[in-house]
């Protein structure tokens, strides 16, 4: 009767088995497909052909795949961080940094960054806007603010929301959603605004992440009254309160459900291609939201 590999006991005179590379006093005759080095039963994994060791496993070079791809990823395929809230601090430290240069600088310093159509500006005594060939104004209008108050409601907005939306969405996804829902804000308000008409504020991207915690909540099966009730209250002050850009608000929420829409719902096969395609549409309407109407001003 043949003895099993690994037996205590063995013919007399048959060769020596080679030791499991992790436990030395296995024999096996068993071996990786990968590293071709000994394993034993308790340590070999089964692959598509034949068995793996733990280390050609977890580094990800006995399956074809990169080393992080057995890392856990994020409901939109994102990697989890270790500090799953550092891009939202780190916005937050951008926004209070140029809150500090608009008090330090004062009105010239707005004049040269807010969001405006097409006008004559008295602080710099020419006239200025998208439409004069400033684009830049669509995205640093987003990290403007002016009062106290404005910067406050805004940052507490982005810590609550960032806390959600980026964890779940992963470091880059979560940027593109802010950047783009932001733009998307800029872009619309460019669009119907009147061009005289200067705005500011992240407001337009803390709306794109709103619209991102309602895709996400629906994705996960979540209650979705208190997101709802959310919304409902932001928008009833949207459209209430004076001297706000309702189109901001509406811009960013929009660009934000779309963006991510197209980040959780894209099938795993071909997530990243669907995700970047997805990202590239809404940018691509963005851009020629603003080339038409800059052609309407000018």
């Amino acid at each position: 009767m043949d003895q099993a590999p690994g037996s205590p006991q063995r013919p007399q005179g048959s060769p020596s088995l080679p030791t499991c590379y992790r436990h030395p006093d296995r024999e096996t005759g068993i071996s990786c497909t990968r590293c071709e080095r000994p394993i034993c039963t308790d340590c070999m994994i089964s692959a598509s052909v034949g068995f793996q060791c733990p280390d050609c496993v977890r580094t990800g070079s006995g399956t074809g795949h990169a080393p992080d791809a057995n890392r856990p990823r994020t409901i939109a395929g994102g990697s989890i961080a270790e500090d799953s809230f550092l891009v939202t601090k780190v916005l937050i430290g951008i926004n209070v940094a140029v809150f500090v240069l608009v008090l330090a600088l004062g009105e010239r310093f707005l004049a040269e960054t807010e969001l405006i159509g097409l006008a004559f500006s008295p602080q710099l005594g020419e006239v200025v806007g998208v439409a004069d060939g400033q684009w830049y104004r669509l995205i640093t209008a987003v990290f403007l603010h002016q009062e106290l108050p404005h910067i406050l409601f805004n940052m507490l907005g982005l810590w609550f929301l960032g806390r959600i939306v980026e964890p779940a969405l992963g470091r880059s996804r979560f940027i593109a959603v802010y950047l783009l829902s932001g733009l998307g804000g800029s872009a619309l308000a460019y669009l119907l605004a009147a061009p005289n008409q200067p705005s500011l504020g992240a407001s337009g991207a803390i709306f794109g992440l709103m619209g991102a915690f309602a895709v996400l909540a629906r994705r996960t099966n979540l209650d979705m009254r208190p997101v709802l009730i959310i919304l409902a209250v932001s928008l009833v002050l949207t459209f209430t309160r004076p001297d706000i850009s309702w189109e901001g608000h509406i811009g960013g929420l929009v660009a934000g459900v779309l963006i991510t829409l197209g980040l959780v719902y894209a099938p795993r096969e071909r997530r990243t291609l669907v995700q970047l395609a997805t990202c590239a549409s809404v940018l691509l309407l963005l851009v020629v939201t603003v080339v038409g109407r800059t052609a309407a001003l000018i």
